[in-house]
């Protein structure tokens, strides 16, 4: 463990915002101070917390070249005898990747990808597919962008959950996928590993999520959250991804893994389950140290000051939804401590009701973040103070949280805000989630706590909960990275 002191800490520096019509509409599309900028905050490095965290080939603002040799290499082993030089082939990519780091490190994987099976099958009919869930236009704005129609010759489209469907054959009956999805020879699975949802898939078949999710239409998506319990989002991908209709059509996953660090490295395999099992050891190692560590903090304000909508907001290179559920052991499969859906409104018997949202979270700063999905949970758990009257305006017209607007106060800047938040919780520990990865922007209360605390989360980890996650999962210790 580090020794580093609060008084070394620097500045933060935090991660980068893309203007949308689904966050506040200021006149530049961005706050007016981001949390980084507020006085007392400081940059606290993961590495000064726990050194033995995979390290990043990319953080963002660096060079991407370790991209495109990383994915270069990865798709290496990986056959493409089955895609001919008149194929159709879709790449399947997630709204969520190009979130990430300012979604440029997405896009160099991707656009590697479409270089690598051209020149090494011939195939020049691949097109690209954007898959979303409740915010229907935030594809065209991602293509327009990212210049992603350019790169891809004007062939490359939303796939939206709405859109028209595909019967599945499953041996549960037919579920359904969306039919722009899987409309070519083949498709090759491209998505992003880092830690979100754990509270659904518990990293048992992570990997194959999206075809029951990104690549679903909603009523398949409503039995993936639903129908079976906790354990509808382990058996409902798998079914689908193991269906003949997919495995025809299936040629390989390749994912862009990612630690707290930043990215990590490219995984890629004609068979998902060793790509699963490589995500999960890189979860236990990394996301579960940072989640025990934030299981230590008591009371605290968050700043919601980034991309995206808020539990999928990263801070520290982590989501603000493992913070939401720090106090809960998502990787034990003892239990089944799942805090939203059927886990929320319908748990076992055994099991007890849980809070939506953990009770550490004092009161949430809204500086900046997106709408566009159904987040009551966050304004009736704890104070929400939102920052200028347009994050006001745009809350009060969010038709998915028709009542946020009743439950929440609206202050002028963010500085007042977070006076106001800390003078109503007693509390001046702040954790900012802005996007940024490496370093967990906080105050230096906040950093106190979590450099003194941060090696009996390393030993409870390292040395009971870790073995106790491997077991639980078949894995032998000896593979723990």
């Amino acid at each position: 463990m580090s020794h580093i002191s609060v008084a070394e800490l620097k500045k933060a520096n935090p991660g980068y915002i893309r203007k949308s019509m689904y966050g506040p509409q200021t006149p530049t599309g961005l706050p007016a101070m981001r949390a980084a900028d507020l006085p007392g905050m400081v940059a606290l490095p993961v590495q000064e917390l726990f050194p033995d965290v995979p390290k990043a080939i990319y953080v963002e603002g660096d060079d991407l070249a370790p991209i495109r040799k990383a994915t270069e290499a990865a798709l290496a082993n990986v056959n493409m005898d089955m895609i001919k030089p008149r194929s159709t082939v879709n790449i399947l990519t997630s709204q969520y990747g190009f979130m990430i780091m300012g979604g440029w490190a997405y896009r160099e994987m991707v656009k590697t990808i479409k270089e690598v099976v051209e020149q090494r099958t011939g195939c020049e009919r691949v097109r690209l597919r954007i898959a979303t869930g409740f915010r229907l236009k935030e594809p065209e704005e991602i293509i327009e962008h990212y210049e992603l129609d350019k790169m891809f010759n004007g062939k490359a489209l939303p796939a939206l959950y709405i859109d028209q469907g595909i019967e599945i054959d499953t041996p549960i009956g037919p579920l359904m996928g969306i039919k722009r999805i899987y409309d070519a020879d083949f498709i090759i699975h491209a998505h992003h590993g880092e830690l979100r949802e754990l509270d659904m898939h518990r990293m048992i078949s992570r990997t194959m999520k999206p075809f029951s999710m990104s690549y679903a239409r909603f009523e398949t998506r409503c039995v993936h959250h639903m129908n079976f319990g906790p354990r509808s989002s382990n058996l409902i991908p798998r079914l689908i991804y193991e269906s003949p209709f997919v495995q025809k059509k299936f040629t390989f996953g390749i994912f862009m893994a990612a630690s707290p660090q930043g990215v990590t490295g490219i995984e890629a395999g004609n068979d998902l389950m060793p790509i699963d099992r490589k995500l999960a050891l890189l979860a236990f190692k990394s996301y579960g140290k940072i989640r025990e560590l934030y299981n230590e903090i008591k009371d605290c304000v968050c700043v919601m000051d980034g991309t995206g909508e808020p539990r999928y907001m990263v801070g520290g290179g982590t989501t603000f939804g493992n913070l939401t559920e720090a106090e809960l052991d998502l990787f034990d499969l003892d239990a089944v401590p799942v805090s939203l859906g059927f886990g929320l409104y319908q748990p076992p018997p055994t099991q007890p009701k849980l809070k939506a949202v953990n009770p550490a979270i004092r009161a949430l700063v809204m500086n900046h973040f997106w709408t566009g999905v159904p987040q009551m949970e966050l304004a009736t758990a704890c104070p929400m103070i939102l920052v200028g009257q347009e994050m006001a305006k745009l809350v009060a017209e969010d038709c998915m949280n028709i009542e946020m607007i009743k439950k929440v106060v609206t202050s002028d800047t963010l500085p007042n805000a977070l006076d106001f938040a800390k003078r109503i919780t007693g509390t001046d520990k702040v954790i900012a989630f802005d996007g940024a990865y490496g370093a967990i922007t906080c105050s230096e209360s906040l950093a106190e706590l979590l450099i003194k605390q941060a090696p009996v989360a390393d030993r409870r980890v390292e040395e009971e909960l870790m073995p106790k996650w491997l077991r639980q999962r078949g894995f032998d210790p000896s593979e723990a990275l």
